[in-house]
């Protein structure tokens, strides 16, 4: 059977894709390999009527819904590659299947690359996160850290002093921060610390102290850290859409990419970590503008 879409990514874009894909009657498969970016997270904040919820409960909950729709399948394994065959998109799995589909969302995600300093996936998830507009309510009027070795510590020390006013920023060894830009948070409160970071110290998950190479150590209760952010497909080489600077899949306002039939959405176009509530919007969109483009090629059929 040729699909009308194969969905790349279980997510709540690639969920969300789906669901209105199978509204729309369009046959439809969602590969989901089960290895999300959030692994390590214990709560889902900003989506309304789901604010708190754990990420799996998420997805299974979403899981559930897409199963009242016969025309949408869930395989639970990864894709391997993908390539183009005439007007039709052909799929490889892992475990040798082969699908054919007239459309592709791409809503795989993106995997977090941490720095690498001693004990940090310990406190990862659990009292150092990534993103303050889903946590940083729970970190509130706490004593935090930002960790960013690169040029995204200001405007991350910038967005996180609004949860805070006792806020520390460590580049751990390395000078990213201008004299201007230092002074401009020093006059905010903002303490700035260029020492290279030894060590995490604390208990369980909750961070404690950062301990520096010359021996001090810094109290926190915890904080936020930039990551690298690498595409969690092993196949986009083969396929030929345009990606920007960051590595994010370029789309237009309506998720397509440059490749006719390609659309993309969520944390794997932005080339970060979106909230849920606005990876699974993208996700709606990109469903809607597959509709429309199969609906638009019915039409136009001689």
């Amino acid at each position: 059977m040729i699909l009308d879409c194969a969905v790349i990514g279980g997510g709540p874009a690639g969920l969300n894709a789906a669901l209105v894909l199978g509204r729309s009657r369009r046959e439809t498969i969602l590969f989901d390999d089960n290895k999300p970016r959030n692994a390590v997270t214990s709560e889902s904040h900003g989506f309304i009527t789901r604010d708190g919820i754990h990420p799996q409960e998420l997805k299974r909950i979403g899981q559930v819904e897409l199963s009242k729709y016969p025309n949408v399948r869930i395989e639970k394994q990864r894709v391997h590659c993908i390539y183009k065959e005439d007007a039709l998109f052909k799929l490889e799995t892992e475990s040798g299947e082969v699908h054919y589909a007239k459309k592709i969302i791409l809503a795989m995600g993106f995997k977090e690359l941490l720095p690498d300093i001693p004990r940090l996936k310990e406190f990862y998830g659990h009292s150092l996160f990534s993103c303050p507009f889903c946590d940083g309510w729970e970190m509130k009027d706490q004593s935090l850290a930002v960790i960013a070795d690169d040029e995204k510590a200001f405007h991350l020390a910038k967005v996180v002093s609004n949860w805070t006013d006792d806020l520390t920023v460590f580049t751990n060894g390395n000078k990213v921060l201008s004299a201007k830009k230092q002074e401009l948070l020093k006059s905010k409160g903002i303490s700035v610390n260029e020492k290279k970071i030894e060590t995490l110290i604390g208990q369980a998950g909750k961070l404690e102290k950062v301990g520096l190479e010359d021996g001090t150590t810094v109290s926190c209760a915890g904080g936020f850290v930039t990551a690298e952010w690498k595409q969690a497909a092993a196949f986009d080489s083969t396929l030929g859409y345009a990606m920007n600077e960051l590595g994010g899949i370029i789309t237009d306002s309506w998720q397509q990419t440059n490749i006719h039939g390609i659309y993309a959405c969520g944390d794997t176009r932005i080339a970060g970590p979106s909230q849920l509530i606005i990876a699974a919007a993208e996700g709606s969109m990109a469903a809607i503008a597959v509709n429309a483009a199969l609906i638009e090629e019915k039409f136009n059929e001689k």
